[in-house]
């Protein structure tokens, strides 16, 4: 394998886009054939295992329903998965394995011991969250070895990812029965993780919580947590809609606006939901600008990126969004310094149809700005204004919180801008946006 498993945040592709939507790929099916044809690509297209996108992540599906194994342990769904022959599949071309988990042990599996205990299920998990699934008691030891026996058969198999669904507080909206309070879950499988002697990642979701109480234990056992619902369609011939885009950006324009208040150097990446931008405007739902638009903003948040496209039907562009050397730069500096909002004109951070964010200044002064034009809000963007048509967008250094002479460079276009001493003011359509990495005539040392 090319690189760490923990470098930066994850790239990679999740099946739950096309599940939610089949009629954009009507040729795929939600097996171990179906899986391989989509995460074969990240090892054989040159430009996608270049950029290491390398986590082949299963969304809800893979698993048994309704029960676990005779200790209640989690199992896959054999019919359509043969977990641990996947793995090494993925493994022998340099890729990972994700898989998807809910909070609690199933109801139908409360008489059953847990391995290694003399204890039931049922003596330390009840009620029901409306997932089939009862809700454990943290505070009881057994249920720390009911994760550890989990989480050491996934390493078993071969696991490398996991993503753990439905947890509170957050998740709202459900349509379950869920506990206000499962963060003993994120907390149980951090500790199995770190015992079972396997590397993996922890993604949680979602939408969650961003009081410094929850935060603290997010950022302290989980290495990527949602910060919005999905965004998928369901059940559409298109993948997204940019009304739902506008919210999954105004929902992390809120969260790292609180999150920063915290803590400003964030161990914890936010996860925006999956990367609809690999294919046509016909399958992605969402215009080239609005899919540049998408890629800039996941990149600059500092964001996972997990692309829920159809593989086997990437366009060029799409393909170059996702695979852009320069761009992907970007996504170095944004990991340490995630982009955050500076309205124009005031530099103000609420939210604004025409809008600026910057990443960083480094130690060094370097920086990322990025402007938009969202359009007019399609009912969850946050800024309420419908101003149609090109905008001229002005942006000072004061807006930014900066000052000096900076030499600009555009990472989409490929192309040194020269020099700058004052802002920017540019032109922008609905849904079009640029981005500049910027650097100080003079740089310090970092």
């Amino acid at each position: 394998m090319n690189f760490t498993i923990r470098t930066g945040p994850p790239r990679g592709w999740n099946s739950f886009g096309i599940n939610a939507n089949p009629d954009t790929t009507p040729n795929f099916s939600f097996n171990q054939a179906g899986i391989m044809s989509q995460c074969d690509v990240l090892a054989t297209n040159t430009a996608l295992k270049g950029a290491n996108y390398a986590y082949c992540s299963l969304d809800s599906g893979w698993s048994v329903g309704g029960n676990g194994d005779e200790y209640g342990r989690i199992i896959y769904d054999s019919s359509i998965f043969d977990i641990p022959s996947l793995a090494d599949h993925l493994h022998d071309q340099g890729l990972y394995l994700g898989i998807y988990v809910l909070p609690g042990a199933f109801l139908a599996d409360e008489a059953k011991t847990i391995l290694g205990t003399n204890i039931t299920i049922g003596s330390v998990c009840s009620g029901d969250n409306g997932l089939s699934r009862c809700n454990f008691d943290y505070s009881q030891p057994a249920v720390q070895e009911w994760h550890n026996s989990v989480v050491n058969q996934f390493a078993s198999w071969g696991v490398d990812f996991i993503k753990l669904d439905f947890v509170t507080p957050g998740s709202p909206d459900s349509g379950v029965s869920l506990p206000p309070d499962s963060s003993g879950e994120v907390i149980a499988y951090h500790r199995a993780i770190a015992q079972s002697g396997q590397e993996m990642r922890l993604d949680i979701s979602w939408k969650l919580d961003r009081s410094q109480e929850y935060f603290n234990v997010w950022e302290a056992n989980a290495d990527s947590m949602r910060t919005d619902q999905d965004i998928n369609n369901s059940n559409q011939p298109t993948f997204v809609s940019w009304g739902t885009v506008q919210r999954a950006i105004e929902n992390y324009r809120q969260y790292i606006t609180t999150v920063m208040q915290y803590n400003t150097t964030l161990t914890i990446y936010p996860d925006m939901d999956n990367l609809f931008v690999g294919n046509p405007t016909s399958t992605s739902g969402v215009t080239d600008d609005e899919r540049q638009t998408i890629m800039t903003h996941w990149i600059c948040a500092g964001a996972n990126l997990i692309t829920g496209s159809d593989l086997t039907n990437l366009d060029d562009f799409g393909l170059n969004l996702l695979t852009s050397a320069d761009v992907l730069q970007i996504a170095v500096f944004t990991a340490r310094y995630p982009m955050q909002p500076r309205n124009p004109g005031t530099g103000h951070n609420s939210s604004q149809q025409l809008q600026a964010w910057i990443a960083g200044p480094s130690n060094s002064g370097s920086a990322v700005v990025v402007i938009a034009n969202y359009g007019p809000d399609q009912g969850q963007g946050g800024f309420e204004t419908t101003l149609s048509g090109t905008q001229t967008v002005n942006v000072s250094w004061a807006d930014l919180g900066i000052n000096g002479t900076y030499n600009v460079y555009d990472p989409w276009a490929h192309k040194d801008l020269g020099s700058e001493d004052s802002g920017f003011s540019v032109q922008l359509g609905e849904g079009q946006n640029v981005m500049y990495r910027i650097r100080p005539l003079t740089e310090p040392g970092e």
